[in-house]
C-alpha cells in the first residue's frame, strides 16, 4: 500500500498507473478499468524491446485512467486518498482532483480531516523517470505553494509514522514503460 505522503500527493497512482502489482480482484472491475489491466499485462508480456528498438505505444482514455485509480484506491483499501480523478489535456497537460480524507486521525491544527486538493501541471518524462511538475495548486478554494503541501505532507508521514516524500519527487517509469505523455482525453504510453 502506498506510504501516507504518496496517498497525499495521489499523483503517485497516476505516475504509477501502470505498475505490474497484480490485479486484486475482491473489487469488481469495470469494463473500462478491465481494458487498462489487459494493457498492464500486455506491456509485462511483451517486455522491453531493447535499445535502438522502434517503441510501441498503447493509449488509454482518459475516462480509462479514472476508472483504473477508482479500481485501485478500492482495491488497495486507501485509507487517506479516496479519490482522484485526472483531466488529461494536450502537450503533456494535467489536471486533477484529490479528496483526502483524514478523519479519525491526529491531524495538526491547520488540518481539516476532509479536504479537497486540486492541481494542475504538466507531466514530464526524463531516461526512466516521470513525474507532473505542480504549477498551480488549491486546498478547497485556497490557492497555496507547493512547499505548503509539501509540508503537510511531512506532517501526516511523521503522525502516520512514513516516509515523507515531496510533490517534487521523481518516479520510476514501471517496468517496459520508456514514456508516458498526454493529449486531449488520453494517456499515451511508449514501451
Amino acid at each position: 500500500m502506498p506510504s501516507a505522503g504518496k496517498a497525499v500527493i495521489g499523483l503517485s497512482l497516476f505516475l504509477a498507473s501502470f505498475s505490474g502489482l497484480a490485479p486484486l480482484r475482491a473489487q469488481p472491475v469495470n469494463a473500462d478499468a478491465q481494458r487498462v489491466l489487459r494493457i498492464i499485462e500486455k506491456i509485462e508480456k511483451e517486455g522491453s524491446p531493447g535499445p535502438g528498438a522502434a517503441s510501441r505505444k498503447e493509449v488509454v482514455s482518459e475516462t480509462e485512467l479514472n476508472a483504473y485509480i477508482a479500481y485501485r484506491i478500492a482495491s488497495e483499501k486507501e485509507e487517506i486518498m479516496k479519490e482522484l480523478r485526472l483531466k488529461l489535456l494536450p502537450e503533456n497537460r494535467v489536471e486533477g482532483k484529490i479528496f483526502i480524507d483524514l478523519s479519525g486521525r491526529r491531524i495538526p491544527v491547520f488540518l481539516k480531516p476532509q479536504m479537497d486538493v486540486y492541481f494542475a501541471g504538466t507531466l514530464e518524462t526524463e531516461g526512466s523517470k516521470v513525474r507532473v511538475r505542480i504549477e498551480s495548486l488549491f486546498l478547497g478554494e485556497q490557492r497555496i505553494q507547493p512547499a505548503l503541501l509539501d509540508l503537510i505532507i511531512r506532517a501526516i508521514s511523521k503522525v502516520e509514522k512514513t516516509e515523507p516524500v515531496s510533490i517534487e519527487d521523481w518516479y520510476d517509469l514501471p517496468y517496459g514503460i520508456r514514456k508516458m505523455e498526454t493529449r486531449a482525453e488520453e494517456l499515451v504510453v511508449s514501451y
